[in-house]
């Protein structure tokens, strides 16, 4: 099967939403799926319920917390341990899908360049699915992918104080 490269960006929520639910389908499938999370850390509800799937696996390169401004050395080889992890799976081919989360974020961050995003998704194995997500996805990676989703947000409640809630948000 032909795997092609789909990213999820915009400021509306739902771009790990659909990433995780197309982990779901896919390891429904009996695809092997390989998650990588830039900036997040944590026992988050879906680090939970998908680690019950032998078929998915999830690794954090994240510190927890938002990096605002110059990120901290700790962030920055965080986010590097990460870029050489996911270029590590790419190479070994071994998951018919792999998902960035928050790759276009770490980008942003200067985690890790564009020019690096780019030279990731130049890797791509042909017959891999790569999903890359987050906030602000450049023009290079929105032309250089297969498929662009873009999350655009009318309301949020979160505007009006609601924080994030276990099982719906976190």
């Amino acid at each position: 099967m032909k795997g092609y490269i789909q990213v999820y960006t915009g400021n509306g929520k739902g771009k790990t939403t659909a990433s995780l639910g197309l982990a779901l389908r896919a390891a429904g499938a009996g695809l092997n799926v390989y998650i990588i999370q830039f900036l997040k850390k944590g026992d988050y509800s879906e680090i939970k319920a998908l680690s019950r799937f032998d078929n998915i696996t999830i690794e954090q390169y994240g510190l927890g917390r938002f990096v605002k401004g110059k990120p901290s050395e700790d962030d920055m080889a965080a986010g590097a341990a990460g870029y050489l992890k996911l270029c590590e799976i790419l190479k070994q081919n071994r998951y018919d899908v792999v998902i960035a989360e928050e790759a276009n974020v770490a980008v942003m961050c200067n985690l890790f360049t564009e020019k690096a995003l780019l030279e990731l998704m130049d890797m791509k194995p042909e017959n891999v699915e790569l999903v890359i997500t987050g906030r602000n996805a450049s023009q290079k990676v929105i032309e250089r992918a297969d498929l662009v989703t873009e999350m655009k947000e009318i309301k949020h409640y979160y505007k009006q104080g609601i924080k994030a809630r276990v099982g719906i948000e976190k």
